[in-house]
């Protein structure tokens, strides 16, 4: 390969080679003003520069030993190490969000704690190694505990929500029972790149900082939108970022040179300041540049100039720092260039070392901090109840205690249930659309505004993923946060915000960070007089596949309760993230058989009662000869068809109710399923990926096969209005059809 060729491909050495010939050749000029007129000293200009070179020399490295397969990521930050201000000006104890391009940020930031070596730890992260102190090897990210970095994965913004939701949890839980973890004047980081601005997340986040601003919430974030111009291969509009930003209400807009420490950093001072003293959110418009493209993998002659190529490593913010440094005396230009080199071989020997440290070897690793489960312990938390002298001033007698009230249907179990809760935990905040005076769409929250005020039950804007960022972000300050999403159909439109971010958090960061919570989601199908696929969402794949998420599902009221119990005791005590479908079909259903036999009311469970996790309720237990397994809706269908069915037949019919939907149960299932000859699996979900999809997965690892096996779904098909609905949804005659036609196959 020709020399002219080799640096058309490889601009990472380019970059380099244009450093140290700027060194060489640069003459110093009289600086024009003092440093200390921004703010600055010569110590502080020459801990930013070091960074700055220690984030470079991470960048090159990783890019020679990629090659060599002892690297596993090469986005860098060349181009961006002007974040470094806000590595200094920002406090470790600030919660910060950050951007993959932050590695000057931290190379910064990590000077607030002696005991941390960041340029180590980085190739550990890099090297995939399991003492990487951030993730445990499991990905590269920007984290630290000690620091408060909670690690990102996300590369579209989509960690923008859980950083407002931090800010705005700052001031909820200085008004709570919960001790804060960092100091009360504290303001949350959260930087991105342009091109992620564009993003619907971003775009909500930014929404819902200025609707709370606007109406007088301590909202202390500080946005930092570090504009390199390109967002991979597509271009970012000429001053598309000023405009889109400077007029937003609420949001206080301030633009800093991030490619000049001397003039940048005043700048970036003036945001810290305003965000941390005025208690507003701060949109920083940090100028960068970016530099060896996107990735080592990105070859960005491809889709750009070579003349623009050249002008962005003419914007290299080391050659202005090297200015700089050198303009005041503060070191020579070959002293600088020792100290390149020497920052270079100290990132390729501990890149080296980390190499061959301890690796991930087995599956049991990788999964550890994905789903912890302390059973007992948990068990032992769901059933401690509040002191019954507490209960019995809260609920005014000992008479009016939920418990010793007549049976009652779902909708007021929960409620009551939330109630119970929200005494027993006064970190606990309930939130959503609709939830405070109203009480919520089935009226599930009515009268918990009133009973506990508006710093622990309070209305959100319509933002699912609003909701859902408020939820991990109070969770990391200490609350226990109890979210609603008012309707199955809606989660989808911020599934994202459990997926890619709630449920990944303890795994990204070996278990030091979580964000527990129990999503309350109205769902299901089978509602009359008000239907649609919005309002009757049969479907609960897109919850299922999400790893390590706890996902529960009751069919009658007294269940709810207990299974709620158990759920907030997990997040308790494991952390975990659990979402709690609540069947909207029967909330209000009294009767099980027959009008007006209210055999589906059930009383209220006494305190201590809770439901083991993955417990299945049974019903017609002594039953050898048909089992029926379900959940929610087809709980009550199959019990009616059974009795249908029972009327004509001597056949006895087990009916299981899963009640736990993710993770599925293998143990019971197989347990209760190995001595029959014909199994039944009714799921009112698609018949595509549902959960019965999952329970025949199962049932093919038993030693006896059934004889009979009839999964009974939905159709793959939304659903639509009115009668209409009834063609897409399993019913009770398609079960009794079933139940029929079984006895025909063993005839």
């Amino acid at each position: 390969m020709s020399n002219k060729q080799s640096k058309v491909i490889n601009r990472a050495a380019v970059v380099d080679q244009n450093f140290i010939d700027f060194l060489q050749s640069y003459q110093a000029e009289s600086p024009k003003q003092d440093l200390t007129t921004n703010g600055l000293s010569g110590r502080k200009l020459l801990d930013l520069f070091e960074s700055q070179i220690r984030s470079r020399q991470l960048d090159l490295m990783a890019r020679a030993l990629k090659l060599e397969n002892k690297v596993f990521y090469t986005i860098g930050s060349s181009g961006h190490e002007g974040n470094v201000m806000l590595g200094d000006l920002v406090r470790h104890t600030d919660p910060a969000f950050l951007h993959y391009r932050s590695g000057g940020l931290m190379m910064e930031r990590a000077r607030k704690i002696a005991e941390i070596d960041p340029i180590w730890d980085t190739c550990l992260s890099f090297a995939a190694s399991k003492n990487d102190p951030a993730s445990g090897g499991r990905h590269k990210v920007w984290g630290s505990k000690p620091l408060w970095v909670i690690p990102q994965t996300s590369t579209i913004a989509s960690h923008l929500p859980k950083a407002l939701g931090c800010a705005l949890g700052i001031e909820l839980a200085q008004r709570s029972a919960v001790e804060m973890p960092i100091p009360d004047d504290s303001i949350v980081l959260c930087n991105f790149g342009d091109a992620s601005t564009n993003h619907s997340t971003a775009q909500g986040a930014f929404n819902a900082a200025s609707w709370s601003a606007f109406q007088g919430l301590k909202t202390p974030i500080l946005f930092v939108c570090e504009d390199n111009g390109i967002g991979i291969s597509v271009k970012t509009p000429e001053n598309w970022i000023a405009e889109n930003f400077k007029f937003r209400p609420g949001i206080q807009y301030f633009y800093a040179d991030g490619l000049d420490l001397e003039n940048g950093y005043q700048q970036v001072k003036r945001a810290v300041d305003y965000c941390r003293q005025e208690r507003k959110p701060v949109f920083l418009h940090l100028k960068t540049t970016r530099l060896m493209g996107h990735a080592g993998t990105d070859f960005e002659v491809d889709y750009r100039k070579m003349a623009d190529l050249e002008a962005c490593e003419a914007q290299d913010p080391l050659l202005k720092s090297a200015a700089s440094v050198m303009n005041h005396n503060l070191m020579s230009s070959s002293q600088i260039i020792e100290k390149y080199k020497n920052i270079y071989d100290e990132c390729m020997e501990k890149a080296n070392k980390a190499h061959v440290d301890s690796k991930i070897t087995t599956l049991t690793e990788v999964v550890a901090p994905l789903a912890p489960e302390s059973r007992t312990a948990v068990h032992q938390e769901a059933a401690r109840s509040v002191v019954a002298a507490q209960r019995t001033e809260f609920f005014g007698s000992e008479k009016a205690q939920p418990e010793n009230q007549a049976a009652k249907h779902m909708a007021i179990l929960i409620n009551k249930g939330l109630n119970d809760l929200m005494l027993k935990y006064p970190e606990t905040v309930l939130f959503g659309e609709d939830v405070a005076q109203k009480g919520g769409v089935y009226t599930i929250t009515k009268q918990l505004l009133n009973k506990f005020g508006p710093k622990r039950i309070f209305n959100t804007l319509l933002d699912e993923q609003t909701i859902l960022g408020l939820a991990q972000g109070y969770a990391t300050l200490g609350l226990l946060p109890m979210p609603e999403i008012q309707y199955l159909a809606y989660f989808h439109n911020a599934c994202d915000q459990i997926r890619g971010e709630a449920a990944s958090l303890q795994f990204f960061s070996n278990g030091q960070f979580s964000n527990p919570m129990v999503v309350r989601i109205a769902g299901l199908g089978y509602q009359k007089g008000f239907g649609g696929h919005f309002h009757n969402d049969n479907s609960v794949t897109a919850l299922r596949d999400i790893p390590g998420v706890m996902v529960a599902c009751p069919s009658r009221g007294d269940d709810a309760v207990k299974m709620m119990r158990t759920m907030v005791a997990l997040s308790k005590v494991n952390q975990r993230v659990s979402l709690f479908i609540e069947p909207i079909a029967l909330y209000m259903q009294k009767d099980l058989y027959e009008e007006g036999d209210g055999l589906w009311n059930k009383k209220y469970p006494a305190p201590g009662e809770y439901a083991p996790l993955g417990s299945p309720r049974v019903y017609n237990s002594q039953a050898k000869d048909v089992l029926i397994i379900t959940y929610g809706n087809g709980v009550l269908m199959s019990l009616r068809a059974i009795k249908a069915f029972q009327r004509k037949h001597t056949t006895k019919v087990k009916l299981l109710d899963l009640r736990w939907l993710q993770p599925l149960n293998e143990k019971a299932i197989k347990k209760h399923a190995e001595n029959f000859d014909r199994i039944i699996i009714v799921d009112e979900g698609r018949r595509s990926a549902c959960v019965g999809e999952g329970v025949i997965t199962i049932l093919t690892e038993l030693e006896k096969q059934p004889n009979y096996l009839k999964l009974i779904t939905g159709a793959d098909s939304f659903t639509p209005l009115a009668d209409a609905a009834k063609l897409v949804l399993p019913d009770e005659s398609v079960i009794l059809t079933t139940l029929i036609d079984s006895e025909k196959a063993i005839d």
